[in-house]
């Protein structure tokens, strides 16, 4: 990416869109796997000092196109999701309001509305955290899923360490939390690391440790009743399944317990790894791989610390710096696995920097039609670059804007430059935040291309370059568009 700087700020970024393809004869089946909470060096094909066996994720990178550079729009689960399902970066709303309201404004496009539009049968399985008009559990659920374009959802609220805890199905619960469950922490831990979860409400029909088996049930039926339809009244299929691991509580089934190098968290990595095995089998036995288009994901970075890394040997962010939360890379560069066997070549890697808010652009340019001017304002499409029609050197789409998960700290990645706009991380690493001393550089500018660590602050060497990036940044954030 050497030279692409001056490029990246001064062009047209529209321009950097990929070129519309023609209107292909037949749609592709995409699914989405998004977990939750894994890191970039968790998986083998990402890390080969992993500590966690991810057969199946090496299998998917083996069969695609594994990314090296894919960035979540937020570093923790309701903004990296809200990025994902709309287009649009997570700070250009509020997302602080999720445990009540519904995220996703009325008549938003998201990927399962514009799929849709385009024929296809929608589906999610899951994880939503995006929120509900929230009245009462034994009342209908606004504003979820199946209101922004999903034709079926079967998930939970939010993460299983998030009380209350129920299943809900379409607008409803299947049952409404009235029992009741105490907070739980693990000896040896950190106090939101392994077996902990909130205390609160549960559903009788709920039991933590069976969430991530039965969400993957659910899944697998799915796929297997979508296949087993007469082709003329088989559209084609949108399935987002979004697993609530290894998200806490880690809670490994027998089966997985001691198997990894990495404690119980590689543990329920491990299980994790396992259920997308199971997904990966209902495609091949419904016949429906060679027609699909997926996604494996994650949505934000580790919960693990440098005392886990020194304990086990395993660094689940893969050599980058800091995890879940942080502006830093562990919180927001992810693994990302694209497996499209008519139009993805096997085996194949690539450096360009992209972010889950693409998905919208990029599913767009697959149907072969154009968004709206109002919706994914900050989607790019990175289809001619699954096609192998876009050069590595050409980046394909601008730059990069995100804000931590618990502060109000700001980063711009622009080719091999990255700008953050304070000190510290600005999420669960400590420090948050470092109050600069007179003469000491007042944010962090890092060349990613010499320095994916970010061990090297060269925010006072470097003057010419915050200041564009800095400009560039303020400009993004005020336009509400790319």
């Amino acid at each position: 990416m050497r030279g692409l700087f001056a490029a990246l700020l001064l062009a047209p970024l529209v321009a950097l869109q990929g070129a519309a393809v023609p209107n292909p004869t037949n749609k592709p089946n995409i699914l989405i796997l998004l977990v939750d909470d894994m890191g970039y060096g968790d998986p083998g094909c990402y890390n080969l000092k992993s500590k966690i066996a991810t057969p199946h994720l090496d299998r998917l990178a083996r069969e695609g196109m594994r990314f090296t550079d894919a960035h979540a729009p937020g570093p923790l689960c309701h903004p990296s999701r809200y990025g994902l399902m709309t287009g649009r970066y997570p700070f250009r709303t509020d997302i602080t309001r999720w445990p009540t309201q519904p995220l996703v404004e009325k008549g938003q496009m998201t990927l399962a509305s514009l799929l849709r539009e385009q024929g296809y049968h929608t589906a999610m399985v899951g994880k939503w955290h995006l929120g509900f008009h929230e009245n009462g559990y034994d009342q209908p659920l606004w504003g979820g899923p199946v209101d922004c374009g999903f034709d079926s959802f079967f998930g939970t609220r939010a993460s299983t360490d998030i009380s209350p805890y129920f299943y809900i199905r379409g607008h409803r619960a299947v049952m409404p939390p009235t029992n009741h469950i105490a907070e739980h922490h693990s000896d040896g831990w950190a106090a939101t690391q392994g077996e902990f979860w909130r205390g609160g409400g549960i559903a009788p029909d709920l039991k933590l440790d069976d969430v991530l088996p039965r969400l993957t049930d659910e899944a697998c039926t799915l796929i297997e009743t979508h296949a087993g339809r007469k082709a003329e009244a088989r559209p084609p299929l949108l399935l987002y399944l979004a697993l609530t691991a290894p998200h806490t509580p880690w809670l490994p089934a027998p089966d997985f317990a001691g198997k990894s190098g990495a404690g119980m968290y590689g543990d329920f990595v491990m299980m994790v790894d396992a259920q997308i095995g199971r997904v990966l089998a209902a495609l091949d036995e419904a016949d429906m791989t060679r027609d699909t288009l997926l996604i494996f994901t994650s949505d934000n970075g580790p919960m693990w610390l440098p005392a886990d890394v020194q304990r086990f040997g395993h660094d689940a962010v893969g050599g980058l710096r800091g995890m879940k939360g942080d502006v830093w890379e562990g919180g927001h560069r992810m693994p990302f696995i694209v497996r499209w066997p008519r139009r993805v070549k096997a085996g194949t890697v690539s450096d360009q920097t992209i972010c889950f808010t693409d998905l919208l652009a990029t599913f767009a340019d697959v149907c072969g039609v154009k968004l709206p001017a109002d919706a994914g304002p900050d989607s790019f499409s990175f289809l001619p670059v699954l096609e192998g029609r876009q050069s590595e050197d050409e980046p394909v789409r601008g730059p990069t804007v995100m804000q931590a998960g618990s502060s109000s700290a700001m980063m711009i990645r622009a080719g091999e430059w990255k700008l953050i706009n304070q000190l510290g991380s600005g999420g669960f690493s400590r420090p948050a935040f470092i109050k600069p001393k007179s003469g000491e550089p007042e944010g962090q500018l890092y060349n990613l291309r010499n320095d994916r660590a970010e061990t090297n602050n060269l925010y006072l060497k470097q003057p010419e370059i915050v200041a564009r990036l800095q400009a560039e940044l303020d400009r993004i954030v005020k336009s509400g568009s790319r």
